[in-house]
């Protein structure tokens, strides 16, 4: 059995820029409706025809990733293998760049800050369930290809690699990027 975790292409809606406490919100809603700027490059178009179905999540440049890597029939897109959703106010006006916006929001749900998103244990705890949800799939199919997001693939991996799956300890974390894990019982 094979499960390749790959992340979506570059988004069409950059995070850039300034923003205040109060329309992160909208940033964030407006980078999730986005589709994909640029094709996948020979390598993962390859890497992608080697499995034999696709996944993704719901978001339109994971849907757009896979179509574009070659899979117009996608068995699964589901909210399961969503980005882990950043935490984030909805008031207040201080006003950081984009960036600065991350670190700090992400750092935070290190802590437990989970406010209008996820935080780091919730999120370990969805990775548990896709990776699971990938193995059922891959009983059934042989080789199935997640196109997925930077951090919940990272979790997807690690889980993975605890369930006596072999494969890089990070999957990849640029566009396009992929790691390819298969299972070695004991």
């Amino acid at each position: 059995m094979e499960i390749t975790l790959i992340r979506h292409g570059k988004p069409a809606f950059e995070l850039k820029g300034k923003v205040k406490s109060r329309d992160v919100c909208e940033m964030i809603r407006r980078y999730d409706s986005s589709g994909i700027a640029e094709p996948p490059p020979e390598e993962a178009k390859q890497r992608a025809l080697a499995c034999k179905v696709a996944v993704c999540s719901d978001f339109i440049r994971s849907l757009e990733s896979a179509k574009a890597l070659g899979f117009n029939d996608i068995l699964l897109s589901d909210p399961l293998f969503r980005e882990i959703a950043c935490p984030h106010f909805k008031a207040g006006s201080l006003t950081m760049s984009v960036s600065a916006w991350g670190v700090l929001l992400r750092y935070m749900s290190v802590f437990g800050f989970s406010q209008n998103g996820e935080s780091l244990s919730m999120a370990k705890k969805r990775a548990q369930v896709a990776a699971s949800a990938l193995i059922d799939i891959a009983h059934v199919h042989e080789s199935v290809l997640l196109v997925g997001h930077g951090f919940i693939n990272y979790f997807i991996a690690r889980e993975l690699l605890s369930r006596n799956w072999a494969g890089p300890s990070k999957p990849g974390g640029s566009y396009w990027e992929y790691g390819v894990y298969q299972y070695h019982a004991i």
